[in-house]
């Protein structure tokens, strides 16, 4: 889908800026469009450190989660940590239970099955915990939508903790927001309307390694020992998906930094064992090499043996690990591959594409994969998506969303339809009987708002930059950007009246377009654009034509020279 070019009209003493910080002013104005505009915000962007991360001493019941741990530890009671079996609840998981034991508590760690136990904390898993002597239970990237859950663990005497990020629940009474707190012992998650902390879009994993900063402040252990967990909070930062800003976007440069020298022997394993050049990892591994690994064991099998994997201390045995975590995410590719194809056929077949909000029913896919899905279709077709499954007690869906459409909120206005759901306004999931399926169809769509124009897809170009402006030192400025990502995405710049000189379709799967072209002044670019479609148009060779674009350095046989790695074109 061709989208709509927009250019960012953001202003500001530019030359000052570039003067100041010694940066081609095209960097200056890239920042201010991602609104980092005072000095020290500009400075926190370009040179932040670990040191310029916020207390954690100022998150809400912090200090008070460290005073019942320190309390538990002398007492020696047991400890279980209960997480999520994605990427952040993976990481979540390890920081505490790394943490926890080096500060000396009888402490253990439980992942819910994605099919028999669902999202999160439930009572079943409470009770197994009664059941094993369990005193207290530590959530991590869940807890704070299990009101209930949390109710039953402390009307039958046990200690919670919650350590959450996500969106805090709520009912709208008298047209206000009137927040649903679980009633544990202590709840830390920045996104309460009463924490102070000053940055609230921490992941799950960052909320933890908070909690453990604090608590080894409290028992004098060094903090050298933090480094891997920031490695892993890194990790979970960009698997996750929230935002590359502020101390997300610090840790996350700090930490691919210095996982080239982890000394965390099962993350190490898995690298190799992908293929990645572990002196050059960025955040695009991540997120689309390392993430899908250690998320295809909480999807296919159980999220325990990808955290076995990060507590594995022997060399050989985490490389077979490692390989076991590959295999399973090549498989869930292939069934991702089929239940697309269903999907889109089902889109295209019963007339939804008229709706403003797709929700998809595939009842015999997979549930671990419906996200992956609802990301597909909705990037397809530019629409707020739900894919929806069968599930052993009814049915289960995850939806991905589109700028202007709360998922979080559109879901809590059909909660009487649910029997469980949760999220952020970009993703969530839900949980519901398959004869309401239809209803929730329709009830989303009924309360959708979305107009024509929120419907088509916004490129924000950065920059109007003639490719002939484009030199290695401006590449290589462009780098002090990084890491890119959500929040801060990678920049786009645009020009026009290039002349096509030459274009074809190139690559083994013949999905790359190639193309020379010239500016009106003369200046040669080579371009290309990934991932074509078959059937798409290419531009013919003697036409004029629109690029947004990142510019690039290509390496062939030793030789370094420029090209323009194209998003879009236009005639």
């Amino acid at each position: 889908m061709k989208s709509d070019w927009r250019v960012y009209g953001k202003k500001a003493d530019f030359k000052r800026l570039a003067d100041k910080y010694s940066i081609d002013q095209v960097i200056a104005r890239i920042i201010r469009n991602r609104d980092i505009c005072g000095d020290s915000d500009i400075d926190m962007y370009l040179n932040g450190d670990i040191k310029d991360m916020h207390a954690p001493k100022d998150m809400k019941d912090a200090v008070v989660s460290v005073d019942i741990i320190e309390k538990k530890i002398k007492e020696k009671c047991r400890i279980r940590i209960i997480g999520d079996y994605d990427i952040d609840g993976i990481c979540s998981i390890y920081i505490l239970y790394k943490g926890l034991l080096a500060a000396g508590a009888d402490v253990d760690y439980v992942v819910p099955h994605r099919i028999n136990d669902g999202y999160g904390i439930n009572e079943h898993l409470i009770d197994n915990a009664l059941s094993d002597g369990i005193d207290t239970i530590i959530t991590c990237d869940n807890g704070i939508s299990a009101y209930s859950q949390v109710k039953y663990a402390k009307d039958n005497g046990m200690t919670v903790i919650v350590t959450d990020h996500h969106d805090v629940p709520f009912d709208m009474i008298d047209g206000e927001k009137k927040y649903c707190i679980p009633p544990a012992d202590a709840v830390v998650n920045p996104k309460q309307t009463s924490c102070k902390y000053p940055f609230k879009l921490l992941c799950g994993a960052g909320v933890a390694y908070k909690l453990i900063c604090l608590l080894y402040e409290r028992m004098g252990i060094s903090d050298k020992a933090l480094e891997e967990y920031r490695e892993f909070m890194a990790i979970a930062t960009v698997g996750d998906i929230v935002d590359l800003v502020d101390e997300n976007r610090v840790v996350v440069k700090y930490g691919l930094k210095h996982i080239e020298h982890t000394a965390n022997i099962g993350l190490r394993a898995l690298i190799e064992e992908c293929g990645i050049d572990i002196s050059n990892i960025s955040s695009y591994h991540i997120g689309f090499v390392i993430g899908p690994c250690l998320n295809a064991s909480g999807r296919l099998d159980t999220a325990k043996k990808a955290i076995e994997l990060m507590l594995c201390q022997d060399r050989d045995e985490a490389h077979n690990m490692a390989k076991e975590l590959i295999l399973l995410n090549n498989e869930r590719k292939q069934m991702t591959e089929e239940e697309t194809a269903k999907a889109i056929e089902l889109v295209e077949s019963t007339g939804m594409t008229e709706d403003k909000v797709l929700v998809v029913y595939l009842p015999d896919c997979h549930e671990s994969i419906a996200g992956i899905i609802a990301g597909r279709i909705k990037e397809r077709y530019y629409r707020p998506t739900f894919v929806i499954t069968n599930a052993e007690d009814g049915a289960k869906g995850s939806g991905r969303s589109i700028e202007g459409y709360n998922m979080a909120e559109e879901l809590n206005k059909c909660k009487n339809l649910l029997t469980k759901y949760g999220g952020h306004p970009m993703a969530a999931g839900l949980s519901l009987n398959t004869a309401d399926i239809d209803t929730l169809r329709n009830m989303l769509n009924e309360n959708a708002t979305l107009t024509d124009s929120d419907l088509i897809p916004k490129t924000w170009i950065d920059v109007p930059m003639p490719v002939s402006y484009i030199s290695m030192g401006l590449v290589e400025q462009l780098k002090l950007l990084e890491p890119f990502g959500k929040g801060n995405e990678k920049p786009v710049f645009a020009d026009r009246d290039l002349y096509v000189k030459k274009a074809d379709i190139i690559g083994a799967n013949k999905n790359v377009l190639r193309m020379q072209l010239e500016t009106k002044d003369g200046c040669l670019m080579n371009a290309v654009q990934f991932n074509v479609n078959e059937g798409d148009k290419i531009p013919e060779a003697g036409s004029s034509i629109l690029v947004v674009y990142y510019p690039d350095i290509n390496v062939y046989r030793g030789i370094a020279s420029l090209q323009i790695i194209v998003k879009e074109w236009k005639e």
